[in-house]
């Protein structure tokens, strides 16, 4: 399981242990029952599945502190590791990536990670991880409140979670601009590729480094070879993962 799903679900695992009432609702049952059937239609931007997965993780941290978040964040990356490797999730960035993005600075391009995830969760290990300035980090929103002097997260998700179509707008939203150069790897990423003037796909077919998985990519890889995208195969041209 990717990182920050990893860290919602066993938040949301939790929170329905507390509170039987949960274990009937979405996303909390299908977390439970590992249902596959509801990851794939949250990953088809499926409207239901969608609605529950905002509501959900809107409410799980609500009324906790920047600070709190942060503490409960560190914490998970100092205690859980990925089942495949022995190291820890901050050690598992990709190389070829990082390269990338220093490539682009060479030639003075702002560049920015949109995710469907969280801002606050990534923008954690962005500066350390990955180069990337907190600010220059985009992803779904939490509302805030100030009140007596504390910063609070409240109820609300700002502008819906940031997949599919809601990447676009979250990238405008942040930037006032569309990308000149997007990246994306799966089928959430089909509208940003669209938005930006030039697209790389990368693939994930390396079963013996990394992992090798169509599901969640099936639409976009037909797209970027109909429109002849870039397509980088992680097992033909990266010498390096992480």
């Amino acid at each position: 399981m990717p990182v920050q799903p990893n860290f919602i679900s066993r938040a949301f695992v939790k929170t329905a242990q507390k509170d039987p009432s949960l274990v009937d609702k979405q996303p909390y049952k299908a977390i439970l029952m590992r249902d596959e059937t509801f990851f794939r239609k949250a990953r088809e931007q499926d409207p239901e599945a969608i609605k529950s997965l905002e509501y959900a993780m809107a409410h799980e941290w609500s009324g906790i502190t920047p600070d709190e978040f942060e503490a409960e964040v560190l914490k998970f990356f100092a205690t859980v590791k990925p089942e495949k490797y022995a190291s820890n999730f901050t050690d598992l960035v990709y190389k070829p990536m990082l390269e990338l993005f220093e490539l682009l600075k060479d030639y003075e391009y702002r560049v920015f990670v949109c995710s469907g995830g969280g801002n606050d969760f990534m923008r954690i290990i962005s500066e350390k991880s990955w180069g990337i300035f907190k600010e220059n980090v985009i992803g779904s929103a939490a509302g805030y409140e100030y009140h007596n002097g504390t910063l609070k997260r409240n109820d609300k998700v700002l502008g819906g979670i940031a997949l599919g179509p809601g990447k676009v707008e979250h990238i405008y939203s942040r930037t006032g601009r569309l990308p000149v150069f997007a990246v994306g790897n799966g089928d959430v990423d089909i509208e940003m590729l669209e938005s930006a003037k030039f697209r790389l796909f990368i693939k994930h077919d390396d079963e013996e480094r990394e992992y090798a998985y169509i599901n969640g990519a099936e639409k976009i890889l037909s797209i970027a070879r109909d429109k002849n995208y870039i397509i980088v195969s992680m097992k033909n041209y990266w010498k390096e993962i992480f």
